[in-house]
C-alpha cells in the first residue's frame, strides 16, 4: 500500500527519535513525565510510552507538548515527516478500502452510530476493537486503524468532508470520559484547512438520510468509487447510476444538515454534557469511597475490651 511519505522520500526519523526529543525537552522544562502528563492532559503512560516510542501519539498530543514545553512547534513538523505505520497489515476484505485512501485526492463519507475510522481518537478505536479482539490482534486493529489517518491530519491532507449522524455523537462507548476526548478532537480536526464535519440533528425529521453508512472516494486518475460496508466485508461499485443516485443523496443531506460552524457548536455542547457527566461520577464515586471508608473505621475493633459499667441502684 502506497503511503503518504512514498511521495516525499523515506521517513525522515523514527518514533524513537521523537520520543528522545520529547523527553529532552520535557527535562529541559523540569517536568517528570506525570507532571507533564496533568497539563497535557492525559495519562502517565502515555507520556511514557511516547517517549519509550512504542506509542504513536496524535498531532493534537505533539502540538500541545510544544505549546506546554516552548518548543517552537518543533514536535509538530517532527510528527509530519514521520512514517508512524511502516508495516500495518488490514483485514483482507477492508484492504481494498485502505489502499484507496492513500490514494484518494477527495472523501466524502456519512456515517450512523460511531464516529468515522478517520476521525476516531486511539482510545475510541481501541473501546470498539475491544469487543471482538484482544492482546496483540487487538492493538494491530488499532494500528491499522490510526495508520489511516495520518495522511488526512497532515497540513496537504485531501480534501475529507463528513457528515455524522447525531446518534455518532450519543452513542456512548466505554464512558462519559472517553466521549469528551473524542469530542473534543472532533472539534481539533474540523478546523483543519482540508476537513469539514457536519451534523445532521436528530430533531431534522424531514432531512434525506442514506440506510446505511457510505464513502464516496475521488482517486487522483478521475476515477469514482462508492463504498459500504456489511458485517464483515465492504462493497464497491463504479456503476455511473449507482455513484449518481448515492451522489446526489449525499450532497443535499450535507446541504440540508448543520453548518460546520453549527456543528461545531453542537458537538461543543455534546461534550459538556460528557464533561459534566463525568464530574459527576466522579464525585459519587469519590462520596462512595468516602462512606465506604466512615463504615469501615465503625466496624474496626476496639483496642480496649468494653468494661460494662455499674449501674445504679434505684
Amino acid at each position: 500500500m502506497s503511503r503518504r511519505n512514498a511521495q516525499t522520500g523515506p521517513a525522515a526519523t523514527t518514533a524513537g527519535v521523537f520520543g528522545e526529543l520529547l523527553k529532552h525537552f520535557r527535562e529541559a522544562a523540569g517536568l517528570t513525565q506525570d507532571g507533564l502528563a496533568r497539563q497535557i492532559p492525559c495519562d502517565r503512560s502515555q507520556v511514557a510510552r511516547v517517549e519509550a516510542g512504542t506509542r504513536v501519539p496524535q498531532d493534537a498530543f505533539a502540538q500541545t507538548c510544544d505549546e506546554l514545553l516552548r518548543t517552537g512547534g518543533v514536535l509538530l513538523r517532527l510528527w509530519g515527516r514521520i512514517d508512524w505505520y511502516p508495516e500495518v497489515e488490514h483485514p483482507d476484505w477492508f484492504r481494498r478500502r485502505a489502499e484507496m485512501d492513500a490514494q484518494a485526492v477527495a472523501l466524502r463519507e456519512y456515517q450512523v452510530q460511531v464516529i468515522p475510522g478517520l476521525l476516531q481518537t486511539e482510545e475510541y478505536a481501541r473501546a470498539l476493537f475491544s469487543r471482538a479482539a484482544t492482546g496483540n490482534e487487538l492493538e494491530e486493529r488499532v494500528r491499522a486503524r490510526l495508520s489511516r489517518q495520518q495522511r488526512f491530519l497532515a497540513e496537504d491532507g485531501p480534501l475529507y468532508l463528513a457528515v455524522l449522524d447525531e446518534s455518532c455523537l450519543r452513542n456512548v462507548v466505554s464512558d462519559a470520559a472517553l466521549m469528551h476526548a473524542q469530542c473534543g478532537h472532533l472539534l481539533r480536526v474540523g478546523r483543519l484547512p482540508n476537513i469539514r464535519i457536519h451534523v445532521a440533528p436528530t430533531g431534522l425529521g424531514e432531512l434525506i438520510r442514506p440506510k446505511t453508512s457510505m464513502s464516496l472516494i475521488t482517486l487522483p486518475d478521475g476515477a469514482f468509487w462508492v463504498y459500504s460496508e456489511s458485517l464483515d466485508r465492504g462493497h464497491f461499485s463504479d456503476a455511473p447510476a449507482t455513484l449518481a443516485r448515492h451522489s446526489q443523496t449525499y450532497d443535499v443531506l450535507r446541504a440540508d444538515a448543520l453548518s460546520a460552524l453549527e456543528s461545531a457548536a453542537l458537538i461543543r455542547d455534546v461534550m459538556e454534557g460528557y464533561g459534566q457527566h463525568a464530574v459527576a461520577r466522579t464525585e459519587r464515586r469519590n462520596l462512595d469511597q468516602e462512606q465506604l471508608q466512615r463504615q469501615r473505621r465503625w466496624q474496626l475493633p476496639r483496642s480496649r475490651p468494653r468494661v460494662p459499667r455499674p449501674r445504679p441502684r434505684t
